[in-house]
């Protein structure tokens, strides 16, 4: 994936008339400053604009000229509020121009505020009182640790803006007996249904896996309360580690084509990885390099300054490196390889799976699966230094055959998975035909016009049927939604279109019925696709997604479609599946792994049969799992709806009847899941944006 960059620079709009504040009513009593003269309690500064001098005790004199801001941080913060209230001076051509809202360190739920006549009291000396209800800044009560004020459009010169006597106003009963009116108010009823005598299907642990990620160092500890099945060392640089020196790798197009020693942490290498996920018991599944060049250090660069002079831009940090585009922003001519780069032949690579054997052999096996590489069609952008040309048909075959068959000679019995392509085009078109033009397609006409992945499956399973060697145990793709402003990570829109957007995105991987609404614009129904694909051209093979993300980690659109995906790989039985890389801690898709892994946070997870379920609302969906003794039965039950409260009844048909559950809910808090008290039989209520979890204990069947 090539992430490009935007200006937001626009035009200064022109000065709007002063409009005189509205408000009437008293500001009520401060119960928690957070800056008076100077920042207090223990408040942090993380704003971003310019500011002129001040003395301790003056107002801060912000320059919000071009969209500045000021972010007041301070972690572990809570408390319940009834608003916020600030004392504002500006000039009267700028009195409306600021946004105000509130913000968490975990998750991205707070409205954003534009401050308007009616939040105002003008005061004699030129400045304004500002107040805020809760009812406005944060109208589901989560908890919050930043308060943020930005500048939404351009400003005449200086843009000066001042700013004194932030403070958080005592809750407001009636704001509390409101807010707990609305959450105890009659919901929408929804019928939802499992089917206990249907029949199951085995949920694969491997579907609750994450990714590894060098450049975060695998430190924070927070993956690990995620209770993740598997970890996947891959991603772009994976394509060019070097196993014998332990800790090199490039970064490719990703940053600047440096060779670099990721992982800061001394004398680090794949055997830290392996012990790692071993001391933990998580599987670990590792992408063995096929490019043909490994980074020869921990120093060099493709592009280095004193090669080409001119270039778009250079690393702020190793200021020799460039990103090999000219001013033009045209693709520079590579050096050669070796500039940063040793061979690496399948004898190579087959020598790095025989140590890593024989280490496990004496420390305990983690290692099951192998990646033959990673999204080979994009080698000539990601490594285009030192794979220019676009991978054919037959080079992908031709690698695919020797690196396979170097790894299969000294591990027999581990999985094999590819082709970890990126995407889309990738699974019907080389990288020679999307160069030349999808209409065109000339490598793929060169062979019968038979998509790429029908014909390399075919041919995989032809020199299985010749040779007797089986180099492909796994069909492993890729999966990012594609539509506008989805992101990946935190990253991505989370306004009400883009976030209801983002979780219908969720369908392509399982709806035949759900058209993509991207530029591909046709049903991807991603597994159901790959299962007719190895039916056809290659049975028995299992299916995984090597990698996924949707985006907005910190929004509740991006928890629920995680959640939505978790569910669905059970239902359709994916063998495995690796979240990229894994969720901010805390974070709503934090929280949505662990509905299905931790949600008790003593190791509760969702049950190993996976049993059809209905439901007639449009915005909800019921997962629902038996646990291998039959005494346990889960439910996940989303509430997609941002707005709309539901009161489930959820009837199992032809269940032993339940003695006994436990209700986990979670919407939005930081603090994750809260244990709610349902009596057995009624109905249960799911907020809007909402995860619950239900656990049934059900008598063993005798």
């Amino acid at each position: 994936m090539i992430l490009g960059c935007r200006s937001n620079a626009q035009p200064a709009s022109p000065a709007k008339a002063f409009v005189a504040g509205t408000r009437t009513t008293k500001t009520p009593e401060v119960a928690s400053w957070v800056f008076k003269g100077d920042r207090v309690q223990g408040w942090e500064d993380h704003g971003w604009d310019a500011r002129q001098p001040r003395k301790s005790g003056d107002p801060e004199r912000h320059l919000m000229g071009n969209y500045g801001g000021w972010i007041l941080a301070k972690s572990g913060f809570e408390g319940l509020f009834g608003g916020l209230t600030m004392r504002v001076r500006t000039t009267p051509q700028a009195s409306e121009f600021l946004e105000l809202n509130l913000d968490s360190e975990k998750a991205d739920i707070f409205p954003r505020v534009m401050l308007r006549p009616e939040h105002r009291v003008d005061l004699a000396d030129g400045w304004s009182e500002i107040y805020v209800s809760m009812s406005e800044l944060n109208p589901t009560l989560a908890q919050f640790d930043h308060v943020r004020l930005r500048a939404v459009r351009p400003l005449p010169p200086p843009g000066l803006v001042e700013i004194d006597f932030v403070g958080l106003t005592g809750a407001d009963a009636a704001l509390l007996t409101q807010a707990e009116a609305a959450r105890n108010a009659p919901g929408t009823m929804a019928a939802f249904a499992v089917d206990c005598e249907a029949p199951v299907q085995e949920i694969s642990p491997l579907i609750y896996s994450i990714a590894f990620d060098p450049m975060h160092d695998g430190k924070e500890t927070h993956q690990w309360k995620l209770n993740a099945a598997s970890r996947r060392w891959g991603g772009n640089p994976a394509s060019r580690y070097n196993w014998e020196l332990g800790n090199a790798w490039n970064t490719g197009l990703d940053y600047f084509f440096e060779n670099v020693d990721y992982v800061d942490e001394p004398g680090f290498t794949w055997r830290n990885y392996l012990d790692a996920n071993r001391d933990r018991h998580v599987v670990s599944a590792v992408t063995l390099p096929m490019l043909g060049w490994v980074a020869r250090d921990t120093k060099s660069v493709s592009f280095p300054r004193s090669e080409y002079p001119v270039q778009q831009a250079f690393d702020g940090y190793r200021t020799i490196a460039g990103n090999g585009l000219g001013k033009d922003g045209k693709p520079l001519k590579p050096g050669p390889p070796a500039r940063t780069s040793i061979a690496a032949p399948p004898d190579f690579i087959a020598r790095w799976v025989k140590t890593l054997r024989d280490y496990e052999a004496v420390r305990g096996k983690t290692a099951e699966i192998f990646f033959l590489d990673n999204e080979p069609a994009l080698w000539h952008s990601t490594h285009r230094d030192v794979h220019p040309a676009p991978l054919s048909y037959d080079e992908q075959l031709s690698r695919t055959v020797e690196y396979a068959s170097a790894v299969r000679k000294v591990a027999p019995d581990a999985l094999l998975a590819g082709p970890a392509e990126w995407g889309w085009p990738g699974y019907f078109y080389s990288a020679v035909d999307a160069e030349a033009g999808f209409m065109l397609r000339p490598d793929r006409r060169a062979h019968g016009d038979v998509p790429l992945l029908e014909w390399w499956l075919g041919k995989l399973a032809a020199h299985e049927k010749k040779t007797g060697v089986r180099l492909l145990d796994v069909l492993d793709l890729h999966f990012y939604p594609q539509a506008q402003g989805m992101g990946v990570g935190t990253e991505g829109q989370t306004d009400g279109e883009s976030a209801a957007l983002r979780i219908r995105s969720t369908r392509a991987l399982w709806d035949p019925r759900y058209t993509d609404e991207s530029w591909i614009k046709e049903p991807v129904r991603l597994i159901p696709r790959m299962r007719e694909l190895v039916q056809k051209n290659y049975p028995g093979l299992k299916l995984a997604i090597g990698e996924y993300n949707f985006g907005a980690e910190r929004h509740l659109s991006g928890g629920l479609a995680l959640a939505e995906a978790l569910g669905r790989f059970g239902q359709e039985g994916l063998y495995a599946a690796w979240y990229w890389t894994y969720p901010v801690d805390a974070s709503p898709a934090f929280w949505a792994f662990r509905a299905f892994r931790n949600y008790d946070g003593a190791g509760g997870r969702f049950a190993d049969w996976s049993m059809p379920t209905t439901t007639a609302q449009p915005d909800a969906s019921l997962f629902a799992a038996r646990s291998k003794d039959g005494s346990r039965v889960t439910l996940v039950a989303l509430n997609l709806s941002p707005k709309e409260t539901l009161e489930a009844s959820i009837k199992l048909q032809g269940c032993t009847p339940a003695v006994s559950q436990r209700v986990f809910s979670y919407i939005g808090d930081a603090r994750g899941f809260s244990p709610r008290q349902v009596p057995l039989g009624s109905a249960y209520r799911l907020p809007p944006y909402s995860i619950t979890v239900i656990e049934l204990t059900v008598p063993r069947p005798k």
